[in-house]
């Protein structure tokens, strides 16, 4: 019997079994049906393969088999099945990506090639303490959102799934300009202080921060005073960064349907407009933010002149600054 190609050795370490079944296997095992295998393996980010192509291993049919116990029990709906599936994957690949190139500028950094032999040697070397560290932090996560929907509980919203909170949109100024300006080396440490930054701040703030896309964070606060100071406190901090390029933010509160780690609804939207709106350096809140803060003596709101933008003819905006 001949040894593994060292790329399929390196697989077989990271899966934690070798291949072994097809698609078709796998979903009879577990009790599915063959096109409902197929979405669900869509859902997970993956390219299509042919059904009786061997990519499945024992730790895909436990995963699968667990899905089918979690519907039977009426714990996971079958409607939102795939929906649970892509959200779980979208953050998990982005964090997986980020972690192979980590593991590549460590080796690059000590002067050695990247192969499959030594890729696995550093995998499984690396692979358990990673594990341990995400279950470590996702348990965390998992605690405070429990509190904080155990606090809330009695301020929720219109509907299933729909809380009072505020939104915000952190946007750097000139991003695209700046990029051609810049090298890579230079461009990488920029993103970099970005998402400490912001990171920082938001938690230091009692806010989380719902999503990165390049250039733009997207954060929610549950208290109105949280996420202002959130929003000025983020300018200071990067009017103290030379690497960081100005931010514009916008803020709005109000009901917003919480689904999948993500946000929706109107209240997102004006957020988004009041960002696009903002002058560099400023922050902009919309009236539900300006009602809220009402009386606060460490904030000031001046209004301003109404502006049309997307799907709003006249949205009016609050000029956001602290108190003297």
């Amino acid at each position: 019997m001949t040894d593994p190609a060292p790329e399929d050795a390196l697989e077989e370490l990271i899966l934690g079994a070798p291949r072994r079944y097809t698609r078709q296997q796998v979903t009879e095992a577990a009790g599915l049906d063959l096109e409902t295998g197929r979405r669900l393996w869509r859902a997970l980010g993956f390219a299509e393969a042919g059904d009786d192509e061997v990519l499945f291993t024992e730790r895909d049919l436990e995963a699968v088999r667990l899905m089918t116990h979690l519907t039977e029990a009426g714990v996971l709906d079958p409607d939102v099945r795939e929906a649970v599936a892509r959200s779980m994957a979208q953050s998990l690949s982005r964090l997986a990506e980020w972690q192979v190139g980590m593991l590549i500028r460590v080796i690059e950094g000590q002067g050695g090639d990247v192969t499959p032999r030594g890729s696995r040697e550093i995998a499984a070397a690396v692979l358990p303490v990673l594990e341990e560290l995400q279950t470590y932090v996702w348990r965390r996560h998992l605690a405070a959102a429990v509190r904080r929907m155990v606090v809330t509980a009695g301020g929720a919203g219109q509907g299933p799934g729909t809380w009072p909170l505020v939104v915000g949109f952190a946007d750097m100024v000139g991003f695209t300009r700046t990029t051609r300006r810049r090298s890579t080396a230079e461009l990488s440490e920029m993103i970099e202080r970005f998402g400490s930054t912001t990171t920082e701040v938001i938690a230091d703030g009692h806010g989380r921060i719902v999503k990165t896309v390049g250039d733009e964070v997207m954060f929610v606060a549950d208290d109105a005073a949280d996420g202002a100071g959130i929003a000025l406190a983020l300018q200071d901090r990067v009017r103290a960064e030379p690497a960081l390029p100005e931010l514009r933010i916008g803020l709005a509160a109000g009901p917003v349907l919480v689904r999948y780690g993500d946000v929706y609804g109107e209240v997102v939207n004006i957020a988004a407009r009041l960002t696009s709106h903002a002058r560099p350096g400023s922050v902009l809140a919309d009236r539900g933010l300006a009602d809220a803060l009402t009386g606060d003596p460490r904030f000031t709101l001046r209004p301003l002149r109404s502006v049309a933008v997307r799907g709003y003819r006249h949205l009016h905006p609050w000029l956001l600054e602290r108190a003297a």
